[in-house]
């Protein structure tokens, strides 16, 4: 199948509110609409080592949005995806959760694949999907990131309930809940949350149309660890709200299920959506990743 990308256009809301030089940078992306309509986004050069991009859920490729330009400054290819179901890909064909993604994202793979140098980063949700799919195909990848990712069966008693907003009436009213959200989940300092982050959340999760996922809250990685056949690195914020007081026992447990586990750390003052908020510590915590890959 010939591929035939199109220029990306950033979304008029989105682009008001980022620089201008990351405006400038991300707008000379590729676009790539694939079968099952999955939409990849592409930069760099395809002949580089390539980093595939799994985003949170209710998100999309924008999850990444403050890493991409200094991944492609240190060489790389770097391909983020919409997940099917998030962003402007469509649903699964079957099933509504990461299971039903692996075969979706192993197919798309094969025609995005360029050489065998490639990396898989997924960040919460995707981290889950990333582990579930090079379980199932080992060969797809030669090192895999797991950042923020659920799938333990852990849960912390200090998490704090999200808050609906589909049913709220007005904008000022779901700005209120994803605000409350943003900080309850995702962030951990609130001097983090600016202008970017509402407009990212805002835009991503009125296209979540995966909201009845629950694998995040069993062992599935449990199962999944083990089938890893590349070296795997995990990257947390010290105050993921996932497992507040307990990521020394999510550590315990990756190196009991993850035979190729290479590194381990911890991004302190920060919390869920770690590369969003400190993206220059948590870019430091990644080369030190890739000097190891």
């Amino acid at each position: 199948m010939t591929l035939h990308p199109q220029p990306l256009q950033l979304n008029a809301q989105l682009q008001s509110v980022l620089s201008s030089e990351a405006a400038d940078f991300l707008a000379t992306g590729q676009r790539y609409e694939l079968p099952g309509r999955m939409i990849w986004h592409a930069w760099g050069l395809d002949t580089a080592p390539t980093i595939v991009l799994l985003h949170g859920g209710s998100g999309s490729w924008t999850h990444w949005i403050r890493n991409i330009q200094p991944l492609v400054a240190d060489g790389y290819r770097v391909l983020a995806v919409d997940l099917p179901g998030f962003g402007d890909s469509d649903v699964p064909e079957q099933g509504g959760d990461a299971d039903a993604l692996v075969e979706p994202l192993h197919a798309a793979w094969q025609l995005m694949r360029r050489h065998d140098q490639n990396m898989v980063m997924g960040f919460s949700f995707g981290g889950m999907t990333a582990a579930m799919w090079l379980a199932d195909y080992p060969e797809d990848a030669q090192a895999l990131v797991m950042v923020g990712a659920p799938g333990f069966g852990l849960a912390s008693p200090k998490r704090i309930p999200l808050k609906g907003w589909r049913h709220l009436a007005t904008e000022a009213l779901q700005a209120q809940a994803h605000r409350h959200n943003l900080l309850g989940l995702m962030l951990h300092d609130e001097a983090h949350l600016d202008d970017l982050a509402m407009r990212l959340h805002i835009l991503n999760v009125v296209r979540d149309r995966m909201t009845r996922r629950r694998l995040s809250a069993t062992p599935v990685l449990v199962k999944a660890m083990p089938k890893i056949e590349c070296p795997v690195h995990v990257i947390y914020g010290e105050f993921d709200a996932f497992y507040l007081d307990r990521l020394p026992e999510v550590a315990a447990m990756f190196k009991q299920v993850t035979p190729h586990l290479v590194s381990w750390q911890l991004i302190k003052g920060m919390g869920h959506w770690v590369q969003y908020e400190n993206p220059k510590e948590f870019h430091r915590a990644l080369k030190h990743t890739l000097s190891l890959v």
